[in-house]
């Protein structure tokens, strides 16, 4: 059995047309399909469909979403998949929630296609005048190569945007007309010879204004706009220049930037350095009435860093918990209580070290009576290092333990491959020696069975902490 759709209105046919078979149980190795014109088939007859004798069974949502993109996709072999994934979707419903299943990956691959290509169209049809620009409505054209047959469902989109004008888009499947408000069809056909247009001056202009030569990374732009589009981009022809100039571009601009800051950045850093507290009691007292962030909204209080002036060991954190915001100490909630207890067994003295956080703040989110803990942003911790680094030149520690990312982040900048990073002794940029490990939060989060060799790891970390000082002492 053969079954012809039209070329316009595909899928609302292709739709009817597999609930009629769907309810006949025709399968689908007895059907071949088409779209316009068939080609000969040996085998295929343009037989009757049988007429339905009992309702179409429901499809789930999701097939239908699925169907609307796939049944655009250009494999002549589009149809017959999605009729096949039907029926099997009639027989079990979880069909579709399993992408290891080849039907539905197939289908799931040839849908995304069809997005990304209606996604194309709208970004890079490129209009031309052809009308009276006196007339009241003007009119426009323009030429598009797409990958597979979008150009009925992608209208409506260009119909929204531009409803104040009458338009056509030529396409080698299919020819769009928008005129007095209304869409209609025709057949597709070959490019034609639109005329120049004055506002292809203005994507140039636009284009070269916005492309940084020091940014540039060619595989990425061709990912984002691939070259079969150049051809039809009055800006496209602006690229080879571009990209042959950009090594000598980003080296002019590179040399244009002023070496020495201004006179104001100049007072402005020179005032924000006499501002760095002396004491611990300046320091608390200037903590205290941090504004550098919006932190402090909702925060009982700042937190500082606790432990003696010149400890050799400087421990920090991510942000204060629950229990150090209400009492203002560091590291006196659950995982303090693990820092305590795991730095004992590795033979090191918490009231020795300096304890402190990257943040000073809570951060948090209500939930009933309970606040839960959220991790800080990178704002946030660029304007709290402020505090961090004067807690720093207090103490003056010989070495830095950087517990947990956001640790990590303020003292080097980056908390990429942490675990990666663990256990290995980096450095500030500064020189100060800073050994990466986890946060006790996080031995207090993971599965109780893996707990105990978690504990084990950051019970080793700091002993290598320990080990290090007791080696610079020697």
């Amino acid at each position: 059995m053969h079954v012809t759709l039209p070329e316009i209105g595909t899928f609302e046919a292709w739709r009817d047309e597999a609930r009629r078979l769907l309810v006949a149980g025709v399968p689908p190795e007895d059907i071949t399909w088409s779209r316009g014109a068939p080609d000969a088939d040996l085998f295929a007859a343009a037989s009757p469909l049988p007429e339905p004798t009992a309702p179409a069974p429901t499809v789930p949502k999701a097939f239908v979403a699925l169907a609307r993109d796939a049944v655009w996709h250009s494999d002549t072999e589009r149809f017959a998949r999605l009729y096949g994934l039907l029926q099997a979707v009639i027989r079990d419903r979880r069909v579709l929630d399993d992408r290891g299943d080849p039907r539905v990956d197939r289908l799931e691959k040839m849908a995304k296609e069809v997005r990304r290509d209606k996604h194309k169209m709208t970004a890079f049809v490129r209009f031309r005048e052809i009308g009276d620009p006196e007339a009241s409505r003007r009119r426009f054209a323009a030429w598009f190569e797409p990958s597979h047959f979008i150009a009925e469902p992608t209208a409506s989109f260009f119909a929204k945007r531009f409803g104040d004008m009458d338009w056509t888009i030529f396409t080698p499947q299919l020819t769009v007309h928008f005129e007095a408000g209304e869409i209609a069809f025709a057949p597709g056909v070959d490019k034609p010879p639109l005329p120049a247009d004055a506002t292809e001056d203005l994507w140039r202009t636009y284009f070269r204004n916005i492309f940084n030569p020091a940014r540039l990374m060619v595989k990425a732009m061709q990912s984002e706009m691939p070259k079969k589009y150049w051809k039809n981009l009055p800006e496209a022809e602006l690229i080879p220049e571009l990209v042959s100039t950009a090594r000598a571009r980003a080296r002019e601009m590179a040399e244009a930037l002023p070496t020495l800051p201004p006179v104001r950045a100049g007072r402005i850093t020179e005032r924000l350095m006499a501002e760095v507290p002396e004491t611990r009691d300046d320091y608390e007292t200037a903590l205290d009435g941090c504004r550098r962030c919006p932190l402090w909204q909702d925060a009982t209080q700042a937190v500082p860093g606790e432990g003696p002036r010149d400890a050799a060991l400087m421990i920090v954190g991510e942000q204060p918990g629950d229990r150090e915001d209400l009492t203002g100490k560091p590291f006196v909630g659950p995982a303090g209580q693990l820092l305590d207890r795991v730095a004992g067994e590795a033979g090191i003295d918490r009231k020795a070290a300096f304890v402190t956080n990257a943040v000073k703040h809570f951060k948090f989110t209500p939930r009933g009576k309970r606040r839960l803990h959220q991790n800080p942003n990178a704002h946030e911790i660029q304007q709290c290092k402020w505090w961090l680094d004067i807690e720093r030149e207090l103490v003056k520690p010989k070495l830095i333990v950087a517990m947990g990312g956001t640790a990590l982040e303020s003292l080097t900048g980056s908390r990429k491959g942490i675990l990666k990073r663990r256990g290995k002794i980096e450095q500030a940029e500064d020189g100060t020696p800073i050994l990466v490990t986890v946060h006790p939060s996080y031995i207090l989060r993971i599965p109780d069975h893996l707990r105990e060799a978690e504990t084990a790891r950051f019970r080793a970390d700091l002993e290598r902490a320990r080990a290090f000082l007791e080696q610079k002492a020697a």
